[in-house]
Formats: C-alpha cells, sequence, structure tokens
C-alpha cells in the first residue's frame, strides 16, 4: 500500500521535530522532508512530490498565508495548517481555511496524548481529499440576493459540520435573509477559533452571527455557534421560549462541542419543527442525532459526496437512514429556506 508523503513546513525546528516523531508513528505516513520557510518548501514541493503539507501560519520571507494562496492556485494539494491558539492566528487560520486549506491543528492541543492521533487521521483525511484549484469556488460561495418575501414559519434549523465547514457554513449562511429562522450551529473547531469564526459570519452575512451563550434566547434573524472546547451546545425550553444551553460534559465521538448532542437536543424540545442537516466533515458524529431528528418528524439534510470536502459525516448520516434527502452544497440554501418558509398568504 502506498505510503501518504508529507512535507513539515514550520520555522521551529522544534515543532517540526515534534511533528515528524508524531506522524511517524503511524506506519502509512512517510515524512519525505522539513522545510523552515515557504522559499524552502517551494522547492521541496518540487523535489519531493509530497501528498500532504502541514504549514505554519506565520514564517519569515512569505507567511503561510501568501503561501497557501500560492500553493492553491498553482498546484493545488492538501494543506493542513498548524496555528498557535491566540485571537490573531485564530482569524488568520479562518482566512486560511476560505483559501482552501484542509483543516487547522492548534499547537496547544499538543499538550494532550490524543491530539497526535487526531494528527494522523486528519492527514490520512486530506490525503483523500478533492481540493478545488483557487479561483474554482463553488458557486455557492457567491454571495446570493436575499429572498425576497420570506418570513419564517417557526421552524428551528440545526446544523452540523467539521473538517471543510468554513467554507460550506459560509456557503450556506451567507444566502440567508436578516430574517433567517433560529438557527444552532456546531461546528468542530478549538477554542477562540470559533469566536474569530462567529465574528468573521456577522461580518459576511445578513442575520446577527454570534457564539452561542448559555440562557440565550433562540430568535428568527440569529445564529448561534457553538463554542470550542469547554461544553456542548444543546437547545432547550418549549414553544415560544426556546434557548442555548450550554452544557459541560464529556466529549461524545472524540467532539466537545458535539453535534449528537446538539441533534439530540434538538429532537426533544422541537421534533416536527425542526429541520437538521449534516455537512462535510471526518468521523460520524452527528449521525445517531440527525436519525433523532428524523424519527421526531423533523426534516433532515444531508451534503453530498461530490461537494463534501470530506464525506465522512454525511456518509455515516445517510448510511444509518439519517438524511431525509441528500443535496450538493449550492442547493441546500434555497431548499432549507423553502421548508422554514411560512406560506404566502391566500388571495381573496
Amino acid at each position: 500500500m502506498k505510503s501518504i508523503r508529507v512535507l513539515v513546513v514550520d520555522d521551529s525546528a522544534t515543532m517540526r521535530s515534534l511533528l515528524s516523531v508524531a506522524l511517524r508513528r503511524d506506519p502509512a505516513i512517510e515524512v519525505v522532508g522539513h522545510a523552515a520557510d515557504a522559499l524552502e518548501a517551494r522547492d521541496k514541493i518540487k523535489a519531493l512530490n509530497p501528498d500532504v503539507l502541514t504549514l505554519d501560519v506565520e514564517m519569515p520571507n512569505m507567511n503561510g498565508l501568501d503561501f497557501l494562496d500560492k500553493i492553491m492556485r498553482l498546484r493545488p494539494m492538501p494543506v493542513i495548517m498548524v496555528s498557535s491558539l491566540t485571537s490573531r492566528h485564530a482569524a488568520a487560520t479562518l482566512t486560511a481555511l476560505e483559501i482552501g486549506a484542509f483543516d487547522c491543528i492548534s499547537k496547544a492541543s499538543f499538550s494532550d496524548e490524543h491530539a497526535f492521533e487526531a494528527l494522523i487521521a486528519t492527514v490520512k483525511a486530506a490525503a483523500r481529499a478533492r481540493i478545488r484549484p483557487r479561483g474554482d469556488a463553488p458557486a455557492s460561495a457567491a454571495p446570493a440576493p436575499a429572498p425576497s418575501g420570506y418570513a419564517p414559519n417557526g421552524r428551528v434549523v440545526a446544523i452540523g459540520s467539521s473538517t471543510g465547514g468554513v467554507e460550506a457554513l459560509l456557503s450556506i449562511v451567507g444566502q440567508f435573509p436578516a430574517n433567517c429562522p433560529p438557527t444552532v450551529i456546531t461546528q468542530h473547531m478549538p477554542p477562540l477559533f470559533t469566536k474569530s469564526f462567529a465574528e468573521r459570519l456577522n461580518r459576511l452575512c445578513r442575520p446577527t452571527v454570534s457564539e452561542a451563550v448559555d440562557g440565550a434566547p433562540l430568535l428568527p434573524g440569529h445564529v448561534y455557534l457553538a463554542p470550542g472546547g469547554a461544553s456542548h451546545l444543546e437547545v432547550a425550553g418549549g414553544a415560544g421560549a426556546l434557548r442555548c444551553r450550554l452544557r459541560a460534559g464529556e466529549p461524545v465521538n472524540g467532539h466537545r462541542p458535539s453535534v449528537d448532542v446538539l441533534f439530540a437536543s434538538v429532537a426533544k424540545s422541537l421534533g416536527s419543527h425542526a429541520v437538521g442537516v449534516i455537512l462535510t466533515g471526518m468521523g460520524r458524529d452527528g449521525a445517531a442525532g440527525l436519525l433523532a431528528l428524523r424519527q421526531a418528524g423533523a426534516a433532515t439534510l444531508g451534503q453530498d459526496e461530490a461537494t463534501s470536502l470530506v464525506y465522512g459525516m454525511p456518509r455515516a448520516a445517510f448510511e444509518a437512514g439519517a438524511v431525509e434527502r441528500q443535496l450538493p452544497l449550492d442547493k441546500i440554501p434555497a431548499h432549507l429556506l423553502g421548508l422554514t418558509r411560512a406560506p404566502s398568504p391566500a388571495r381573496s
């Protein structure tokens, strides 16, 4: 079986060594080289032809974002960003994900032994991913005109996503009207990254987007993103008094926040008055929760294989019978708004 060839790019010799040792634990991965900056990396990409690149956000001579942009335009390949856990680095990493990086890994996570397993899994998934050239983004990434005459019908939207979710969520929420249905989202992402992502969505999209706060009421025109790391996002309360609840607890399916936890709470609180959506991502988090939603009478949608960066979570949900309708990413926003649109008043 052909090994996955990885080039590690970081200006820190310590980090290059740490990443290399971690990756070499798996016999299916071969670290073919190291580079301390973009110029050295450029030459080694040509000479070594790696399958996957790990890339530091900040480097001398040319920063990681500029180098990533050149890679995605000239020689598209799976790139995993390795970032420090600061607000500034989080914002830069989100930009990298929009440019086309496969995923991001926090340097702070390497204090946890399980983080190395996650790194290996991410590299393996990246090697199988569909990487589009820069400038070949789906049409849904472009801002769409706001739907005219849209009025919500009281349904709540719950969305789960992981790897590839930054682009997918921008595509969907970017087409929501200002008075969109109340929407709750769990995206697998480290702490601080979710705050930066919520702020970015809020700047680029018509609804009000924020990190979820415990006790916040679910209101039309608002999108609530689960904070990364410390708790699970749930929906609690009854009709007319729904609110966000942040609950401490062990990771579920290896994740906190977990999509399964969110979906299960929405199924319990709302039943048929909800719409569940599962998007691109590794693993199977969300499959059981989406099935609970469908069994409770909710409409359920899944992203199709062709438009998923990683067809892991959507596949698991589809194979479990949780997905009522599977759609390409660019078809999901209109279908979602159709399911949540109030009927037009009958003409007399």
